[in-house]
């Protein structure tokens, strides 16, 4: 029996009015009627005790259908005790004979010599325990479940703590965005197209045989001076690629551009390997990045490289754009998240005079800045956040401009996601275990910069608190039935709800759905951010998984995102590349799914409604991972 509360209704032969502390009884019979709180069902076979302070006299009886009856009671003064284990009765509710309206609260204090036991769910039933205190025996009741109830509370508390200051950080960084908002936009520095400086462009592949003759001849196209641009395809493929590569790759030579083809046997270092290997053979100042399933467009090279005319700037990072947005609802939500990123996140710390980093593709780099700060290092998978660390903390300078967007294509699948969110995660990670250190002694970084680096490369680690958290929370919903006392502190997390409000506020400054008209703009955003973080809280589980794996320094190796050059679901054929199975973590999302669902109807059912909006989320979320990766599973064989 899990009630929290019950309602009691009381019926005498004679009566007469009760007060807060005893019932005043006139009869030798006294009969009642024991409803639950919440359910107003009747509950059978629960323990009553009625104490007689005249005589000192205990009656003890159970409820059979809702009714009960004591018999041959002294009329005087009693007490009427709940002493069922399976409920708690801080208070009582008695309402006298028909006259529901005249409503008795009869509480149990402390003080009383014989009060109610504490309701204490299957959870922390753990048994009592007895205690000597002043020569007599007293019992108390489930210690070490009360223990273990305070360890699962600090540790939840040290979750929300730390989403909280994730949240605070994210808040600072959106007013940041919107202090930069107001002041003048950067204006292209004077650039003389007969001074051009030699630029390099790279593209770095592996297996990407549906998008390769894209990005080659995108590139190709780019506004630029044919004998001031260079273009290497870096090709790490072991499957037709190489051929469909060589082959456009000849075809562009025929134009007159300036194209390699650099194909690698050896994959040592992946993708921060292929372009480590390929700088000896860098004609350019200026190294150009792309990754295959971008579109960069033609005047790029112009929007861009006049910013180098300060010395001081190492790299020029652009904002990445979605080609394929309106796929599916699965592509309108990363387009929302990473939209937070390149406006919040880079503009926001950008403007400020922190730290940003290269996002591994649409940047360019200085050729001199790579090399004085060491170098594509592939101890870290995520080798573009690793460099750009080591650069920034050499004293180089990072601009950042999101007014020049290079159109990209988003996964459309689960398992590409993952795959892509996995690799994310996990490089995070290696980066904060491998930069810690250097940024907060690395002479001569500001303060201010050491603070947010850290929180920067601390990022991913989140999903690690909200999964945490969301574990816990079913643990938190038993304490709060079972230990009165511990009630305050499990209210008190419902502070932490201005997390959800900073980051609400974060995603509307990035917001690029907007139309001019607030309300509606408001209704929409609203819509979109509760999908963001039913998702979002969902992804926590593998996520997390990732982050673990980069602390514990676990090797894998590097998964790219499989692309799929396609922007209509009619136009999607099928992808090699994009391996699919059920693995145990896609088990327990589906478990996941369940039991949250579970306990979200479960305490709407019974009025405890706290945390029904959490975990219908986290239901939902998890569900429409395992439902989208079983489909997936299944349409794959």
């Amino acid at each position: 029996m899990k009630k929290l509360f019950l309602f009691i209704l009381l019926f005498f032969v004679f009566t007469e009015e009760s007060n807060a502390s005893t019932l005043r009884l006139r009869s030798k019979l006294i009969k009642g009627y024991l409803v639950d709180y919440n359910t107003r069902r009747d509950v059978d076979e629960v323990s009553l005790l009625l104490i007689s302070k005249a005589t000192g006299e205990r009656f003890s009886t159970e409820t059979i259908n809702g009714t009960f009856s004591f018999r041959n009671v002294p009329i005087g003064e009693c007490i009427l005790i709940l002493a069922d284990k399976d409920y708690r009765n801080d208070t009582l509710k008695v309402f006298k004979t028909n006259a529901k309206e005249h409503l008795v609260h009869y509480t149990f204090s402390k003080n009383q010599p014989f009060s109610a036991r504490l309701k204490v769910t299957w959870l922390f039933n753990w048994g009592d325990r007895t205690i000597v205190v002043k020569g007599k025996k007293v019992i108390q009741e489930h210690y070490w479940s009360h223990m273990m109830a305070r360890i699962i509370l600090i540790i939840y508390g040290l979750c929300l703590i730390m989403i909280f200051y994730y949240s605070v950080v994210q808040l600072s960084l959106a007013i940041a965005y919107q202090k930069s908002k107001r002041t003048p936009k950067l204006t292209i520095p004077p650039f003389d197209i007969e001074r051009a400086p030699i630029v390099t462009v790279q593209l770095p592949m592996f297996n990407e045989m549906y998008v390769a003759e894209r990005i080659i001849e995108s590139t190709a196209r780019m506004a630029y001076p044919k004998d001031k641009l260079q273009i290497q395809v870096l090709d790490d493929s072991t499957d037709e690629t190489k051929d469909i590569i060589a082959k456009k790759v000849a075809e562009i030579v025929s134009t007159g551009v300036n194209i390699q083809h650099i194909h690698r046997e050896d994959r040592t270092g992946y993708k921060a390997g292929a372009l480590d290997a390929a700088m000896d053979r860098v004609q350019g100042d200026f190294i150009a990045i792309f990754d295959a399933d971008f579109v960069p467009d033609e005047n790029f090279l112009l929007r861009t490289i006049p910013y180098f005319n300060n010395d001081q700037v190492g790299v020029v990072q652009t904002r990445w754009g979605h080609l394929n947005k309106s796929y599916s609802l699965l592509t309108e939500l990363q387009a929302f998240g990473l939209n937070g990123h390149f406006a919040i996140e880079q503009q926001g710390r950008n403007s400020t005079g922190h730290f940003i980093n290269f996002n591994g593709t649409a940047g360019i780099w200085r050729k001199k800045c790579i090399e004085d700060a060491g170098g594509w290092e592939h101890d870290t998978i995520t080798e573009d956040l690793d460099l750009s660390y080591r650069a920034q903390m050499r004293g180089w300078k990072f601009t950042y401009l999101e007014d020049v967007e290079s159109p990209a294509e988003l996964p459309i699948t689960m398992s590409a996601l993952k795959s892509q969110q996995h690799r994310w995660m996990k490089g995070g990670a290696e980066c904060f275990i491998k930069m810690r250190g250097k940024l907060l002694t690395h002479p001569g970084v500001r303060f201010s910069d050491r603070v947010h680096g850290i929180a920067h490369l601390f990022n991913s680690t989140v999903f690690v608190f909200i999964l945490i958290l969301s574990i816990l929370s079913l643990s938190i919903l038993h304490i709060k039935d079972s230990f009165s006392d511990l009630n305050y502190f499990v209210q008190f997390g419902a502070f932490f709800i201005s997390s959800t409000v900073f980051l609400a506020f974060y995603y509307w400054n990035s917001y690029r759905d907007k139309t001019g008209r607030f309300w509606s703009d408001l209704f929409s955003f609203i819509k979109r951010f509760v999908q963001f973080l039913t998702v979002s809280m969902a992804l926590s589980m593998s996520n997390a998984v990732a982050v673990i794996e980069g602390y514990l320094r676990i090797k894998s190796s590097f998964v790219r995102t499989p692309k799929f050059n396609v922007a209509q679901k009619n136009e999607f054929t099928g992808n090699k590349y994009d391996k699919k199975s059920l693995s145990i973590l896609n088990i327990a999302e589906g478990f996941f799914m369940l039991i949250f669902g579970f306990t979200a109807l479960n305490r709407l059912a019974y009025g405890d409604f706290g945390m029904v909006p959490f975990h219908l989320m986290l239901a939902f979320g998890y569900g429409i991972i395992f439902y989208n990766t079983v489909k997936e599973v299944r349409t794959g064989r």
